[in-house]
């Protein structure tokens, strides 16, 4: 039993050691995620995926497939055609950070975010239930997974595509 302690010690030291070694970039987690994949196919038709390969610092607010699927029927699709690239680049910048922003980091309260869509506001909420994410619906998403590390930044998982639109309210 002893032995058996011992390796299963051994093993999680290695896979821990491993994974910080082999440290991926935002687009390469996602990647390899199925919960992400109509996010990764958003980011590539907007031409995002080389921004957000790069240095960073980045905060990804990341909607899994099911908060994509909870949008009106036909949405995806018509964001995903060619000629609306730049709806769908607004709303995925919408969901991104310049900062490495790790869920400790997030102050508790009420407070006003400024993502890469320069013209928008989101409001996070942090509290004892979680943190939630206000954005231009009025409405909000709930981060359920944070600080999924990469080496340019962080992803935060949401269960909700936050939409640019008019200011939240944020108190």
């Amino acid at each position: 039993m002893t032995s058996l302690r011992r390796f299963a010690a051994v093993a999680v030291t290695a896979l821990t050691l491993g994974t910080a070694a082999n440290a991926a970039n935002i687009v390469e987690i996602a990647s390899g995620d199925e919960r992400f994949s109509t996010l990764v196919a958003a980011v590539s038709a907007a031409g995002l995926a080389e921004t957000l390969q790069g240095p960073g610092p980045f905060t990804v607010f990341a909607p899994v497939n099911d908060a994509f699927a909870a949008l009106p029927a036909g949405t995806v699709e018509t964001l995903l055609r060619p000629e609306n690239k730049g709806q769908l680049t607004d709303t995925l910048l919408y969901h991104v950070d310049d900062r490495k922003l790790t869920a400790e980091m997030i102050p508790n309260g009420s407070n006003y975010f400024k993502p890469l869509l320069v013209s928008q506001r989101v409001c996070i909420t942090k509290g004892a239930s979680g943190v939630s994410i206000a954005d231009g619906t009025g409405t909000s998403a709930n981060v359920i997974i944070a600080n999924i590390q990469a080496d340019n930044g962080v992803i935060h998982v949401i269960d909700k595509v936050l939409l640019p639109g008019t200011r939240p309210a944020c108190h």
